[in-house]
């Protein structure tokens, strides 16, 4: 029997196969080999194509690995541990992980048709996405003690999600600020990035300067801002980079005398 858990694997699965097969087609592929991982005609851009293949492959096999734990329902653990009664099951934790799926589907949406970058930072975030869940929701079932189950958790994924998250940032704020930048004129964007960088700065303070801020409020923020920040980018990519002329430098005709100084006459037309 399939069960809840897996049919999300499963279906994820057949998602990425399905933008693997379509953006195969999309970057140059031919014929049959988007379908065929290559063996019956070309797959198109190679980096894309092979993250979304990769994606499919992890996806289906968690699926199975979830459809054998049976989602760690109760009455399988116990029958496994060949207990008589059903241990207890804490309730899982709150988690934000749907949202964050849903912000890098966008992204892979988006990128589809507008812009190579942000279709791989969409990539990545429903990576860390499919990693981060599922470390979740296997901490949350670890002991009987939610907080014990939060430490165990932290311990494993904070080394790992902290530079990675700070990198990822990073990465989308600054193709999706160049985007916007080659949009305007030099002078225009010198004050959008103060504007922008005042803005930063001042929630960051105001964050900050409030210690018992709750945390929720704290990842309203860093949502809406992450949507505004995607939506400044796809505004610059799809209005398009400003032209750039180079500056050609005119050719002075100044004949030069016989010191080699401009407005000096030659030593022979002034003998004339």
């Amino acid at each position: 029997m399939i069960t809840t858990g897996s049919k999300w694997f499963f279906g994820l699965g057949f998602v990425s196969l399905v933008l693997a097969a379509a953006y195969g087609w999309t970057t140059g592929g031919n014929g049959f080999g988007p379908l065929t991982l290559g063996y019956k005609g070309a797959v198109g851009d190679h980096l894309g194509y092979g993250i979304l293949v990769s994606g499919a492959i992890i996806s289906v096999l968690l699926g199975f690995v979830v459809t054998a734990v049976r989602d760690a329902e109760a009455e399988s653990v116990a029958q496994v541990a060949g207990t008589e009664t059903v241990p207890a099951v804490t309730p899982a934790g709150t988690s934000y992980w749907p949202a964050v799926s849903a912000f890098g589907v966008a992204l892979v949406v988006i990128g589809l048709v507008s812009s190579t970058p942000l279709l791989v930072f969409g990539l990545i975030a429903l990576g860390i996405v499919l990693v981060e869940w599922t470390v979740q929701t296997w901490a949350d079932h670890a002991t009987g003690d939610p907080e014990t189950n939060r430490r165990i958790r932290n311990r494993v994924m904070n080394p790992i999600e902290f530079p990675a998250a700070g990198a990822l940032i990073l990465g989308v704020v600054a193709v999706a600020f160049s985007r916007v930048f080659l949009t305007f004129s030099p002078e225009v964007t010198v004050w959008i990035g103060v504007g922008l960088t005042t803005v930063i700065v001042g929630v960051a303070f105001l964050i900050a300067s409030r210690p018992r801020i709750s945390s929720n409020v704290v990842v309203g923020v860093v949502v809406v801002a992450a949507i505004a920040i995607v939506a400044i980018g796809v505004a610059g990519a799809v209005n398009g980079a400003r032209e750039f002329h180079e500056e050609e430098e005119g050719e002075e005709h100044v004949e030069e005398g016989a010191l080699g100084l401009p407005g000096f006459a030659p030593a022979a037309e002034v003998a004339r």
